[in-house]
Formats: C-alpha cells, sequence, structure tokens
C-alpha cells in the first residue's frame, strides 16, 4: 500500500487513516513524495520523522501498489499503476486558488486535477465528508462524481474522540482558569498572518496575561513556506509574552479541544472549530479566496468581527455570540456527515479495494495526544492597578492586569523576575522577584554558592536604586517580601475556592497587589517583626485572592536560593 503524499497537511491526514490497518501484517505501508509541491520539504521530514519507509519516485512509478491513497489530486498520480483512493482535504471546498488549475472553481472540485487524460476519474474511491460535498462534486465533474462515498471525516473523529481531554489538554498547556483563544491562520495571501502578521502582539499586549492565554495555529504549508525559524523570529514578541505555537501536525486540533475561542480566518480549522460548537471570531474573511455560499462562508458572515487594532479585543472575546442567537455547530453540520463513522465507514471499502478480508475487529480513530509545550510565564510585566476602598467586607482591594512591558498602555509598575528579565527591566522594576529552587540538594549543587532569601533580598534593594519592593516566591502559596520601608514580611495567598474546585494564581501576580498596598503605607515604617495592619485581597481576572501579610519565619528567612 502506498502513501502518496504532496505536503505536510496531505501527510496527517493520510495518517489519521492508519487505524484501519492496524494489527494487520498482510498490510505494508510504503510512502513516496509526489514531485511537483511547494511545500514537499516538510512532508519529507515528516515522513523520516515517523521512521516510515519512503520510496523515491521513480522506484513508485516503476512498481503497481495494490493500494495507492492520497489527500490531493494534484501531481502525476496517473503515472502511478494500481487503484487509488482520494481522501478528504480540509473541510470542504471552502476556497478558490487564483493562481492554479480553474481558478473559477473551489479547490478541490476542478476537472483538470479529477480527471485523466482520457476523460476518467484519476481515483477509484473518492472519500467525502458530508453528502452536499457529492452533490457538488457532481455538478461540477460528473465522472468524478459517480466515484464519491459520504464517509466522513477522520480527523474530526479524532478530534470528538479526544472531548474528555480537554482538562488534561489545558493542564499541560498551563491554562488554568484562564480563557484560552486560539488564532487560527491559514497559508497563502489572504491568511490571518500575511494580513495582519502583528495581531497575535497586538492581543497579547491588550489581554491581561491572567485573564487570557493566546495560542496560534498555522497552516503546514506556511510552516513549510516560512521555516519555524523565521516563523519563531516574526512571532517573537508574541512568544516572549506567552504566546503557545502549534506544531504543524496533530497539536492545532488539541487546542481547539482545550481552547475557548477561536479568532479565525477562512482557513478550515474554523469549522472544525464550529463543529464542537465553540465560539468564532472572525478577523478577515479571505477575500476572493472564499467561496460564496460555502459553510465557511456561512460561518465567517454570522460570528462576530474582530478589529485587527485588537482594540475591542476584550469586548468581542468575552461575548463572542450573537445575543440570543445559537452557537457554531450549525454550520459545521452542513461540512461534517457521520461523526465517528469514518474508519468504519472506509475499512471494508480499502480492504475491497486490497481484494482482502477486512479484519473482524472495527478500526476506532486514536485519540489526540500531541499537545504544544507550556510556555515559560514571560520573565517582565507592565503591571496595570485599580484599587477599591473596599471589597464587600474586606477592605483594601487590589486589581492587577499584567501586560507585556512594551504594551502602549500606561500602567502603574513594571514587575521583572530576576535572573530571567533583561537588565534594563531588572533596573527599572518597581517589584523585583525571583523564584526559590529548593537550595542544595542535589549533589550537582554541592559546589555552589547559595543565598538565604534574606540575604538576597537586601542585596536586590541595594543592586537595584529603583526597586521599591523585593521578593521571593517561596512556593504556590507562599512569599517572602522586603520594602525599603519595611519588612521583611511573609505573604500568605489563600486559593479562591469556586464550583467545588480551589483556583490558584501566579503568586508573582499578587505580589504585585502586595506591593501597591504597601506602597500606599509608605511614609509608615514598620518594624520587622510587625506585620501590616489587615490583610489584602487581590483581584486577578475578576477572581478574589485573599493575601494575609505576617511576621516572617526563620524558614522563609533561611530559605535557600
Amino acid at each position: 500500500m502506498l502513501f502518496a503524499v504532496r505536503s505536510a497537511a496531505a501527510l496527517h491526514r493520510l495518517l489519521d487513516l492508519l487505524p484501519v490497518f492496524d494489527g494487520d501484517a498482510r498490510v505494508r505501508c510504503r510512502f513516496t513524495l509526489v514531485p511537483g509541491s511547494a511545500f514537499d520539504a516538510d512532508a519529507l521530514s515528516a515522513v523520516a520523522s515517523a521512521g516510515a519507509r519512503c520510496l523515491p519516485w521513480p522506484e513508485a512509478l516503476a512498481r503497481r501498489h495494490d493500494l495507492i491513497l492520497t489527500a490531493s489530486p494534484k501531481g502525476e498520480l496517473t503515472a502511478l499503476c494500481g487503484p487509488k483512493v482520494l481522501l478528504p482535504h480540509g473541510a470542504g471546498f471552502n476556497k478558490a486558488l487564483a493562481d492554479e488549475g480553474s481558478p473559477h472553481l473551489p479547490s478541490g472540485l476542478d476537472p483538470a486535477f479529477l480527471l485523466t487524460g482520457d476523460a476518467r476519474p484519476i481515483a477509484d474511491l473518492h472519500a467525502l465528508a458530508h453528502p452536499d460535498q457529492v452533490t457538488r462534486l457532481a455538478s461540477h465533474c460528473p465522472p468524478a462524481g459517480a466515484t464519491a462515498l459520504v464517509a466522513g471525516d477522520p480527523t474530526l473523529d479524532r478530534i470528538l474522540l479526544s472531548l474528555d481531554r480537554r482538562e488534561a489538554f489545558r493542564t499541560a498547556l498551563g491554562t488554568g482558569a484562564r480563557r484560552l483563544v486560539v488564532l487560527s491562520s491559514t497559508w497563502g495571501p489572504q491568511s490571518l498572518l500575511a494580513r495582519h502578521p502583528d495581531l497575535p502582539a497586538r492581543l497579547a499586549a491588550r489581554l491581561p496575561y491572567d485573564a487570557y492565554q493566546l495560542a496560534l495555529v498555522v497552516h503546514p504549508n506556511e510552516y513549510s513556506r516560512t521555516g519555524s525559524f523565521d516563523l519563531a523570529r516574526r512571532l517573537r514578541p508574541a512568544l516572549d509574552a506567552g504566546l503557545v505555537l502549534a506544531g504543524p501536525a496533530e497539536e492545532w486540533a488539541a487546542l481547539l479541544v482545550a481552547g475557548d475561542t477561536v479568532v479565525t480566518d477562512h482557513g478550515s480549522t474554523a469549522l472544525y472549530a464550529a463543529a464542537l460548537d465553540r465560539p468564532v471570531v472572525a478577523v478577515c474573511d479571505g477575500g476572493a479566496e472564499l467561496v460564496p455560499g460555502s459553510p465557511m462562508a456561512r460561518l465567517l458572515a454570522a460570528v462576530p468581527r474582530l478589529d485587527p487594532s485588537g482594540e475591542d479585543a476584550t469586548a468581542v472575546l468575552a461575548a463572542p455570540e450573537p445575543p440570543g442567537g445559537p452557537g457554531t455547530r450549525r454550520f459545521a453540520e452542513a461540512a461534517f456527515a457521520r461523526p465517528g463513522e469514518a474508519l468504519t465507514t472506509l475499512g471494508p471499502e480499502l480492504y475491497a479495494l486490497l481484494g482482502l478480508a477486512a479484519p473482524a475487529r472495527p478500526a476506532r480513530p486514536r485519540p489526540l495526544t500531541a499537545v504544544p509545550a507550556a510556555p515559560r510565564t514571560p520573565a517582565a510585566f507592565a503591571v496595570r492597578v485599580r484599587t477599591s476602598g473596599a471589597d464587600g467586607a474586606v477592605p483594601g482591594a487590589v486589581t492587577i492586569d499584567r501586560l507585556p512591558p512594551w504594551t502602549e498602555r500606561p500602567y502603574h509598575h513594571l514587575a521583572a523576575e530576576y535572573g530571567r528579565a533583561g537588565i534594563r527591566e531588572a533596573q527599572s522594576a518597581g517589584l523585583l522577584y525571583r523564584r526559590a529552587t529548593g537550595g542544595a540538594a542535589a549533589p550537582d549543587t554541592w559546589h555552589h554558592e547559595h543565598r538565604t532569601a534574606a540575604d538576597w533580598l537586601d542585596e536586590a534593594l541595594a543592586d537595584h536604586p529603583g526597586c521599591r519592593t523585593a521578593a521571593v516566591v517561596l512556593s504556590a502559596n507562599r512569599c517572602l517580601v522586603r520594602r525599603t520601608d519595611g519588612g521583611p514580611f511573609a505573604v500568605l495567598i489563600e486559593p479562591h475556592r469556586a464550583g467545588g474546585r480551589l483556583r490558584r494564581t501566579d503568586p508573582a501576580a499578587v505580589l504585585s497587589a502586595v506591593h501597591v498596598h504597601l506602597g500606599s503605607r509608605a511614609g509608615r515604617r514598620t518594624d520587622p517583626g510587625t506585620a501590616p495592619d489587615g490583610p489584602v485581597v487581590c483581584r486577578i481576572d475578576d477572581t478574589p485572592y485573599r493575601v494575609l501579610l505576617t511576621a516572617a519565619t526563620d524558614a522563609d528567612l533561611r530559605a535557600l536560593l
């Protein structure tokens, strides 16, 4: 059996079909790279990284294959000998590309690619995801329509099977209680990144870090065209601000499972998000590439739009659905049919073409496993502050919003993590903090020098004249803090209980509230053994955390860094 691949995107689609043949020693899989694609380099590297056997194109041409599977009708497929199956590539026929084939026809429905020179279909079986797709195929290319089968979508089936992993994915991403906003960019001149390349950074500068987590899905073709090195360079400001960047394989699907809202162009990811009934927000509509009347066109016409400047980001993302309107799933129902049935539908058809009896065990899709790595917390923040006279019965509520230090919005102070932030940020920080590492426990630290938390606080304030508060994060709920005019104090952070769960936040965010609270008491020097009066309520993303300031213990002061 030969997998004929033109791009990484097509390869990933084909790999979703593999469970049909799991456990069957009668079937041998080989891959070949169909020449002529501008996106073939990453496809070859993906095949190699999977450990699969790849046949050079001349060798693939010289053999007869019992079955040829492909997810793209383009290239010299007719030169390959053997029955061919054409599988879904994307979520239907929503794009028309001006630089190939018949530009007025939707991509995937062009007879120039679907028929041989003597007007016969290139595929013996054309698998599609929805009856409407069969109807459109038969209208544009009747011979190909005669080979079509409504099988559903193997990729969607994997996503649906993985919905119960949402909490695990969010934990792996470090999302917590934040709202995960997934930006989705297809490839080409009408894509989100082509039209608005600075949108990820603009949103990072507008959306508070402790309320929103941003992630970006980039089409594999764009990965291939740009390269991961240059893509990361272009996105560096947003990545440094905490943006999650999905890899070009299945990580995008895990983000849809984990996500809360999808900001999109006209790429297929939006319809997969709609199949999960995720709120969708449009930022660009694909221009002339978008096929009028297609499921994607209907989706983008109905959902809210985001100003690319990011000025309205908080308001739009907080209420992304039309008032009183239904969710987005209804648009996906026009693109996907037979959910959960793709492999059981295709399996018997593929084995019939192979001339083999299908295994008795039904094929089941594999759940998603690959999740993007959680990014490190940014090393510095511009901290916006709002204070109130009271929070219920507790006075002194401080609301904290943390943004990148290069934000254009006004802010109260700069908070920087010692040892990770740049020297300019550390010297400019009103709050300088570090995170305890646990001290000299492992043999590889025996010949290192260590400082106690108390010693470091003194050194930090002495070495950074602009700093007013220095702090050490000792654990998830305990910190040690010293001001230039008092302390040290222990900071105890109580978790917030909501819906039967305990919610925690980054202690460094709470330290900014403590910094503000202690600053409001400037001029009233405090004896080192005396704690400030009263608790502090720190509000982060409208969640209140009660914070107690107490006298520091010997254990706090002697903690090794």
